[in-house]
C-alpha cells in the first residue's frame, strides 16, 4: 500500500469516527422566565416514549444493554431491557397493577415504576417551595428535591424519597432536543451500592 493510499485510508477512518460521534449541543437560554410558568407548560405532556442504552453498575461489575420505555404521567408504563440481544427484564404497570419478569420485590418495583416516572416527568411537582442554590432553582416538597439550571431551565439533579428512608439520587447531563422540546440525554440514577446510567437515543413527547 502506497503512502498516499495509507494516508487517505487513515483520514477516511478519522472522518468516519468524527461523523458518528455524538455531537454535544448547548441548550438555549431561558433565563428570566418564571420557573413555575415553564413547569406548567410542560404539564401538557401526557406520555413519553424513549429508547436508550443502559449501563448497570454494582461494585466492580458492569452490565450493558438497551431498553425501550413507554410511560404516562399517570404512572402506567411498559419497560423492556435487553442484554446481548436477549430480553433481560420486562416491567409493566397499568392502573396500579405491576407485573415483572423476572419477579421483583416491592421496593425494586416501586423504584422502577415511581422512580422512573418522577425521573422523566421531573417537572410534575406538587405543592413545592422554590429557592435559589448555586446557579439553580431548588424546588422542594416532602417527596422530592430537584435542582433546575437557571439559564436552561433543565434539570441538573434530583432526589426522590421513598419509605423507610430510601432515596434515589438522579443526575442529568447532555442536553438534546426533539420536536422543539429540550431534555437531558444522559441520566445517572444512584441507589445505595447500585448505579444505572441511561444514554437516551431518542425521546418522543406526547401531548
Amino acid at each position: 500500500m502506497s503512502k498516499n493510499v495509507l494516508k487517505l485510508f487513515c483520514l477516511s477512518i478519522v472522518l468516519l469516527f468524527v461523523s458518528c460521534a455524538h455531537e454535544k449541543i448547548e441548550a438555549p437560554s431561558f433565563e428570566g422566565r418564571d420557573v413555575r410558568e415553564v413547569l406548567s407548560e410542560k404539564n401538557r405532556i401526557s406520555e413519553i416514549e424513549t429508547k436508550f442504552s443502559i449501563v448497570f453498575e454494582k461494585k466492580d461489575s458492569e452490565i450493558r444493554g438497551d431498553g425501550a420505555l413507554d410511560i404516562a404521567s399517570a404512572g402506567d408504563m411498559s419497560l423492556r431491557v435487553y442484554s446481548l440481544g436477549f430480553l433481560a427484564m420486562e416491567v409493566t404497570s397499568k392502573e396500579g397493577t405491576v407485573k415483572s419478569t423476572p419477579h421483583l420485590d416491592r421496593n425494586k418495583t416501586e423504584i422502577l415504576t415511581r422512580g422512573l416516572r418522577d425521573c422523566l416527568f421531573w417537572w410534575d411537582l406538587k405543592d413545592f417551595a422554590v429557592q435559589e442554590d448555586d446557579g439553580c432553582y431548588l424546588l422542594k416538597n416532602p417527596e422530592r428535591e430537584i435542582w433546575i439550571d437557571k439559564r436552561t431551565l433543565l434539570p441538573k439533579r434530583q432526589r426522590i424519597y421513598f419509605e423507610e428512608g430510601k432515596y434515589l439520587n438522579v443526575y442529568y447531563d447532555d442536553p438534546a432536543v426533539e420536536n422543539d422540546v429540550w431534555y437531558q440525554s444522559k441520566i445517572r440514577i444512584e441507589l445505595a451500592k447500585y448505579t444505572v446510567t441511561l444514554f437516551v437515543k431518542n425521546m418522543l413527547f406526547k401531548i
